[in-house]
């Protein structure tokens, strides 16, 4: 039997660290019941025991002020986990045992992981952890989560000291406060109030924490309680604001900081040199968040991501590719004529292999995008962005939403949107998740992945490069129009915390790499695969009538009728790549062009085939034809759909039924394909309406659908409008 373990503690502790240390490869991702905060659990398997590890979303207090918050403390009070190990940053003591201490408030196990005692070393600061142990009364082991060093020593603390009951931490908050709360909680004890859930001083420390979830869950207790400790409340309030010019929410965080600091100067820390001195991080960052270089040295680093994702994708890419083109070819050539034989193919050969044939490349993006993320580099971008973000009406917290969109490409518009909830303000959290869905999320790299390839080759990186900058400068244009417009609202500060640059281990780029490229895999083998053959159904059905049949097979017949027996069954019996005589290679082709003239027909004729027609009276503006039409109606279930949508729709309608180029090779060939139709297509791609699941997304975090339909048409307009500019522009210049 496995004992529950909670790993919480501040953002940038190295919680996710230590969880992917101690889970590997046994954990996995869902959301908590009833919110769509992410929950992380994983299975650490030991020769102390066997735990089962929640990661627990990272915060800075358990006063309930974000989501986050109260997920943490609910599951923390509702689930009731054995042990809370505290991930402590030993390079910030004291900050960060302002949560420990509210843990130890609350009354459950806690033992502090004394996380990045290398870095703390490095900056001069030598802890005692024994000390720290003895003076909090808990167990502290001092560990660096990133290389493994301390896992032993802390799994054995916490085999150890697992069975033992702990007494919640009474701090005094001095006389006013104190007194408050021996008033507050005897009146709670009397009345069983919320007792089966908290611990009677901590509700009375939350009353006056002004604790708007204990208020709620107060009120439906008991009015009449919660009624007598909102007016003691009030009149602490009161004496305080009067006598001391503070407030109880003030004081309370002062004298749990007081606490900590008298702890601390216990023989607890010690500084081997002047604290003042610039360290490493600090250093670096004086070149790397400059206000004239760092902006420089972030497009260097977005365009070094690119070059490096492409250069070594290619070859698996084409291995992926080939590999889907022989399968194509085998299903082809042993399965008999017919719609069965349609639907492999085409739908789901064709259609989810041209998605799935940009795993490497979607590997390769992830790999890097965790490495920039792990080694505190992309907090320094969304530190350097705020100055930008201030000026369009958003708040610096916007660039976490934005760059968790797929701001350095590859991310997903659905945690995008749901990160926008940290941001206080309604307006600008508005703003952001509206305008988020512009990011390149991992569903659009493939699309732009295949153009890229088939019509920029020899610029891939700098088409990727520009394309970046003409997502985040048009979301931030359309930023400044709504909160000039319809979102109209003063614009708050921005604070954040600057994590120390950390060289990445080779494990935890691993499992955030294959996390990402796993739930991209199976999305293609899901919901691609489901969307897939949907589209082929509409793309093949009603099919041709009977006279439009007869005059293709009338074609046929003619033609073989005027060919010697010889020529026929010389193409009968001839390899699929043999050569043939000049004869029979010109019936082959005839026979072929009659062959992909009839299948073009019949996709024409087809449900969606009609749909693309009547929307190429417009569409032809951009350079769009019916084809592609059809791909992009597919891209408003998931992006994905518009890469396997042109496979199966060019695979439908190909002139030579049996060729196995890839997507990017019948592109290239395609009539009214060209780099300017490509990117148009790609400008259209970054804009138009969010998949279903963000526009879904957009609805619960807005509490409307009126936002979530203002986003599909808004973006829609916005981006046809930019296509049709980038086409006839193009076209002026090329031609």
């Amino acid at each position: 039997m496995s004992i529950a373990i909670a790993l919480a503690g501040n953002p940038n502790a190295g919680k996710t660290t230590l969880f992917n240390e101690l889970t590997g490869a046994r954990q996995h991702v869902g959301n908590y019941p009833g919110v769509t905060v992410e929950k992380k659990q994983g299975t650490c398997v030991s020769e102390v025991g066997t735990f089962e590890i929640i990661d627990l979303p990272g915060t800075y207090s358990l006063t309930a002020y974000s989501l986050e918050e109260v997920v943490a403390r609910d599951y923390l009070v509702n689930e009731k986990p054995a042990m809370i190990v505290n991930i402590v940053d030993a390079s910030n003591l004291e900050r960060n045992l302002y949560l420990s201490v509210q843990f130890m408030e609350m009354g459950i196990p806690v033992c502090l992981a004394l996380n990045m005692m290398d870095v703390a070393q490095k900056r001069g600061i030598e802890i005692n952890a024994d000390r720290l142990s003895e003076l909090l009364g808990v167990p502290v082991v001092p560990m660096v989560a990133r290389t493994g060093k301390g896992k032993k020593e802390l799994l054995a603390q916490v085999a150890k000291a697992i069975d033992k009951p702990a007494a919640p931490l009474l701090i005094s908050y001095g006389q006013d406060i104190d007194k408050t709360l021996d008033e507050m909680e005897k009146i709670i004890r009397e009345n069983n109030f919320l007792t089966d859930r908290y611990p009677p001083r901590w509700v009375a420390l939350k009353y006056l924490e002004n604790d708007n979830q204990i208020l709620e869950l107060g009120a439906d207790c008991s009015k009449e309680t919660a009624g007598k400790l909102i007016e003691i409340g009030e009149k602490v309030g009161r004496h305080m604001s009067a006598t001391l010019d503070t407030h109880p929410e003030g004081m309370i965080a002062d004298q749990r900081y007081g606490f900590i600091n008298s702890i601390l100067k216990q023989n607890v820390v010690r500084f081997a040199y002047d604290r003042n001195r610039l360290q490493r991080s600090d250093q670096i960052d004086k070149v790397l968040t400059n206000r004239f270089l760092g902006p420089l040295l972030m497009v260097g680093v977005l365009a070094a991501l690119f070059q490096f994702t492409f250069t070594y994708s290619a070859l698996p890419v084409e291995w992926i590719e080939g590999l889907f083109g022989w399968i194509s070819g085998v299903a082809d050539a042993i399965l008999p004529d017919g719609l069965l034989k349609s639907m492999i193919v085409s739908g789901i050969i064709d259609g989810v292999g041209g998605v799935m044939g940009f795993v490497p490349l979607i590997m390769f993006m992830f790999l890097g995008i965790s490495f920039i993320e792990d080694s505190g580099y992309l907090a320094r971008m969304a530190f350097m962005l705020d100055r930008v973000f201030r000026i369009f009406g958003l708040h610096g917290s916007s660039v976490m939403a934005f760059i968790v969109s797929g701001g350095i490409a590859g991310g997903c518009a659905v945690p995008g949107v749901m990160a926008a909830r940290t941001l206080k303000s309604p307006k600008e959290r508005l703003a952001t998740l509206l305008t988020v869905p512009f990011m390149n999320c991992g569903a659009k790299l493939p699309v732009y992945a295949l153009l890229v390839a088939a019509f920029f080759p020899k610029s891939q990186t700098t088409v990727m490069v520009i394309l970046t900058m003409i997502s985040w400068i048009g979301a931030l244009l359309v930023a400044k129009l709504l909160r000039s417009t319809v979102i109209r609202g003063e614009s708050t500060p921005f604070v954040m915390e600057l994590p120390p640059y950390r060289l990445p281990t080779l494990k935890g780029l691993w499992i955030h790499t294959w996390e990402r490229t796993w739930q991209y895999m199976k999305k293609a083998g899901t919901v691609i695969l489901g969307i897939s053959i949907l589209l082929w159904t509409m793309m093949t059905f009603p099919g041709l009538d009977d006279k439009t049949t007869a005059q293709f097979e009338s074609r046929r017949t003619a033609i073989i009728d005027s060919v010697q027996a010889e020529i026929l069954k010389e193409i009968d019996t001839a390899d699929k790549d043999a050569e043939l005589s000049p004869e029979a290679r010109k019936v082959k082709d005839a026979l072929a062009g009659i062959d992909g003239r009839k299948s073009l027909t019949r996709l024409e004729n087809s449900f969606a085939g009609r749909i693309g027609k009547a929307l190429e009276k417009i569409s032809y503006l951009a350079g769009f034809d019916w084809r592609t039409n059809i791909a992009l109606l597919g891209g408003f279930a998931a992006k994905e759909v518009v890469v396997s949508t042109l496979g199966t729709a060019y695979s439908l309608g190909d002139v030579d039924s049996g060729s196995t180029e890839s997507l990017g090779q019948r592109l290239a060939k395609a009539p009214g394909w060209g780099p300017v139709t490509a990117f148009a297509l790609m400008i259209f791609t970054i804009f138009y309406s969010p998949c279903f699941v963000t526009v879904a997304c957009i609805a619960k975090e807005t509490g409307s659908w009126k936002w979530a339909a203002f986003s599909v048409g808004f973006n829609t307009a916005l981006a046809f409008a930019l296509s049709v500019l980038a086409y006839q522009v193009g076209s002026l210049i090329v031609n």
